[in-house]
């Protein structure tokens, strides 16, 4: 074999080898591609089944079960505590992965009572805990009625929360207590605390329907809650109080008394009449000023209760009282401020409900005859 000859068949072995060598690794390659895929197919397949399972754990305990379950959550409680208040309830599916979620859920709950159910998600429950949701908030619906005066609003307080009525009072007639709303709120003057005033918040506790939940279930708390709405209807109307030439507690005072004379529709005409008669230094000779002063809501008074020398008396004293005789509503503050322009000094409501207005005495003696409103010997008709 020549040189070249054997050249050439060494470069032809290398050739081989190489290609065998080649082939080897790409064998071990693919080997290993195989390997490292079936590995991820197994990672996935894995974190699929703890996602699935995580999922699960954290879904309804009883779908469909929507009867009520209460549970409280204490003011400080994080999100693991809460986690276990919630599987003491039965609201919890499985609790490794409820505490999974407390930890890396970013939870932050807010303290108080929630009405939930079986059929809610961990992440729901958390959410509305989170959240403070008031709709899933036990709570109970509490009603100042418009025209309520302060001692039937007291009596029904009593009946939710943990108070008697007289407890109420004595804080809503408190001083100290007084002086620190008179500072925070700006509708609330000294006029409040003026010696002939009887109840320092009568008038000022917007009639409106509240709800008492732990979290308000104090007097002071619920006072407040009543006192903002009130902020809430006067703030929009401040300039036109200010323009009216009248106080707050004066406008409050007369729309009280427009409140208990009449209804709705004829509260303007009626606030029409009293700012004549006060124009004219005449007394609003209003019964239910009388009443007021009696804790009464009856019309035909006693000549001797019609006598009082009571400040509230508006049949003896001309102006206003000392202050409002009822809880009021926005309605009758507007039909105060915007109260109709007329010549009308005197009123009367007929057995039906309707306003006979005159403008002297002798028409209205004439409208009380007319329509039937007599007077007995005890009392005598309502002359306002």
């Amino acid at each position: 074999m020549s040189r070249v000859e054997r050249s050439q068949a060494r470069e032809e072995k290398q050739m081989k080898q190489a290609a065998a060598a080649s082939k080897k690794t790409a064998t071990k390659r693919k080997k290993k591609k195989g390997k490292g895929l079936w590995i991820l197919v197994l990672v996935l397949a894995i974190a699929v089944g703890v996602g699935g399972w995580y999922t699960m754990g954290l879904g309804p305990v009883e779908p469909g079960n929507e009867d009520p379950v209460v549970v409280q959550i204490p003011e400080g409680t994080g999100a693991s505590g809460v986690v276990y208040t919630l599987d003491e309830a039965g609201l919890v599916k499985n609790l490794l992965c409820a505490r999974i979620n407390a930890r890396i859920g970013g939870h932050s709950p807010k303290a108080n009572t929630y009405v939930l159910n079986r059929s809610m998600s961990l992440a729901q429950i958390m959410d509305i805990i989170d959240k403070g949701e008031f709709e899933y908030i036990s709570k109970e619906s509490f009603e100042v009625k418009d025209g309520a005066r302060l001692l039937q609003v007291a009596d029904a307080m009593a009946e939710q929360l943990p108070f008697t009525s007289e407890e109420i009072m004595a804080k809503w007639s408190d001083k100290a207590y007084l002086q620190q709303l008179i500072d925070k709120y700006w509708f609330l003057t000294d006029d409040i605390l003026d010696k002939d005033v009887m109840y320092p918040l009568e008038g000022y506790l917007y009639a409106d329907t509240y709800f008492v939940t732990t979290d308000n279930a104090t007097i002071e708390e619920f006072t407040e809650m009543c006192l903002d709405r009130m902020d809430e209807e006067l703030t929009p109307r401040k300039e036109a109080i200010q323009k009216s030439g009248f106080s707050v507690h004066e406008i409050l005072t007369l729309a009280s008394i427009v409140t208990k004379e009449a209804m709705a529709e004829d509260q303007a005409g009626v606030a029409g009449v009293f700012m004549n008669r006060l124009d004219q230094g005449m007394s609003l000779g209003s019964d239910v000023t009388v009443c007021y002063i009696y804790n009464e809501d009856r019309v035909d008074l006693k000549q001797s209760q019609l006598d009082s020398e009571n400040p509230y008396n508006t049949r003896k004293f001309a102006g206003l009282p000392p202050g409002p005789i009822c809880q009021v509503i926005g309605d009758s503050i507007d039909a105060t401020l915007n109260y109709e322009k007329h010549d009308y000094l005197f009123f009367i409501a007929d057995e039906n409900g309707i306003v006979r207005y005159s403008t002297d005495q002798a028409g209205h003696e004439s409208n009380i005859e007319e329509h039937g409103l007599v007077k007995d010997e005890d009392s005598e008709e309502q002359n306002n």
